[in-house]
């Protein structure tokens, strides 16, 4: 597998220019924008109906309202011009996930792509709490959607899995069980075809020496009342769960990343995330300018729905309503067919004559996730909400797409060596360069403006 995943990016190079920007690069401008006030009852509050905060997703039947949650956070909805600028910089159609806006609002995104435009760049960062020895079909969009803009863009991209985290929230789990969790949870994201000459996944406990220095600046600009405020955690937690959040920060640090970017602390970052890691990188976009930091850019997901209804997201503590990128394709189709809440009539008829409510069906939800074909998407959608489709048809659908996307998956997780995780986790140099970044513009010599004129 490893060897092939090497070529295979070999040969998309396009004479890769091995030139970086000074240390010394001033950071590029962007208009100055505050972000919300940041606390945990305000994210409970973000609308009538809904809990979001870094713990906890809780919303009415027909499920998060996303324009509230834009509004109350204080970030922006991505737009078509995003899209477009995306689409011009890339040479390469923007992804489903974007086109259908799950992927719906950001920060400082157009910092982002005027950065790349400017020959600067910029890498990803994304990560996993490892919870169980399988992901889940909600934990595998951050990694569908970080593959397409490595691919896209050809950035680095550091992945961290959070063993620690972990260990401080779950009481019923050992520091060495979650560690354990994590190596397995690193083949599970490898074989998503990450590029292994620009992917560096790291866990806490083997990388923390490295991260520390930032770790410490982080933790003495917080107060004990900032972590409380943005987490909700009270005095009879954990001191873990009060010193974690630093962690999870400083990797949007470039400098946290020696073997890649040396002693550069200005290099732009962006991080794909759910909404409800939010909190988090709110909390770091402030304590960024305190340390004179790049401040990171976000890229916020909808949630992958439960199985049961819009109201939660999918989550690995019901095994038999989640569906895991372990299942058997019998296990998937039975899960979507016996517990895949429907829009639909309650009887033949009703179908017929009201049609379903596109809105509240868990299978048509999934289908914007994993059916590319935007026109029989829509086609679709058409067919149902008119009644000439039923819903045992569309969970048809829904059960084979998922099926199809698993079982490719599952033949490259069979690839997935302890040498392939060994290389992605190695301390090594990675080249920070994009083959398809413009070059940064000339710069001026000194004088020549004056010389000109003479």
């Amino acid at each position: 597998g490893l060897k092939n995943l090497k070529r295979h990016y070999r040969n998309q190079k396009l004479n890769m220019e091995n030139t970086a920007a000074e240390a010394s690069t001033p950071p590029v401008q962007e208009e100055p924008k505050v972000d919300a006030p940041q606390s945990a009852e305000e994210d409970k509050t973000a609308a009538d109906d809904q809990e979001i905060n870094a713990f906890e997703v809780k919303a009415g039947a027909e499920g998060v309202d996303y324009d509230k949650l834009i509004d109350k956070f204080g970030c922006d909805k991505i737009s078509e011009a995003h899209l477009a600028k995306i689409e011009e910089l890339t040479g390469m159609k923007p992804h489903r996930f974007l086109r259908r806006g799950i992927f719906f609002s950001h920060r400082s995104l157009d910092f982002i792509l005027n950065a790349y435009q400017q020959g600067r760049g910029f890498y990803l960062y994304t990560g996993r709490g490892p919870s169980s020895e399988s992901l889940h079909l909600g934990h595998a969009l951050p990694f569908i959607f970080t593959k397409y803009l490595q691919d896209a863009f050809d950035v680095p991209l550091v992945i961290q899995i959070t063993d620690d985290e972990k260990f401080f929230h779950k009481q019923n789990l050992t520091l060495e069980k979650c560690y354990e969790m994590g190596k397995s949870n690193i083949k599970d994201i490898i074989a998503f075809g990450f590029n292994p000459d620009k992917t560096f996944i790291f866990s806490d406990v083997d990388y923390i020496a490295t991260l520390y220095p930032n770790v410490c600046k982080m933790q003495r600009a917080l107060t004990l009342n900032n972590v409380k405020g943005v987490f909700g955690f009270n005095d009879s937690d954990n001191a873990g769960k009060f010193a974690f959040p630093a962690v999870q920060a400083v990797p949007s640090f470039s400098n946290s990343f020696p073997h890649i970017y040396g002693k550069k602390k200005n290099v732009p970052c962006l991080i794909p995330q759910g909404i409800d890691q939010d909190p988090y990188f709110r909390m770091t976009r402030d304590i960024a300018k305190k340390l004179k930091y790049e401040k990171p850019a976000c890229i916020h997901s909808k949630f992958f729905p439960a199985i049961t209804g819009l109201h939660g997201k999918m989550a690995a503590s019901d095994t038999s309503t989640t569906i895991f990128l372990s299942d058997t394709p019998k296990q998937i189709r039975n899960k979507i067919k016996r517990h895949a809440f429907s829009g639909g009539g309650d009887n033949l008829e009703e179908q017929k004559a009201k049609g379903a409510n596109l809105k509240v069906d868990v299978a048509y939800q999934y289908l914007q996730f994993f059916l590319e074909d935007d026109d029989e998407y829509r086609r679709i959608g058409e067919e149902y909400s008119s009644g000439r489709m039923l819903t045992s048809e569309v969970k048809q659908i829904c059960a084979d797409s998922i099926a199809e996307f698993i079982t490719e998956y599952q033949e490259r997780r069979k690839q997935v060596t302890d040498a392939d995780v060994e290389l992605f986790c190695k301390v090594r140099p990675i080249d920070p360069t994009s083959s398809k970044m413009p070059s940064p513009p000339p710069k001026e010599e000194k004088g020549k403006e004056k010389n000109k004129e003479d």
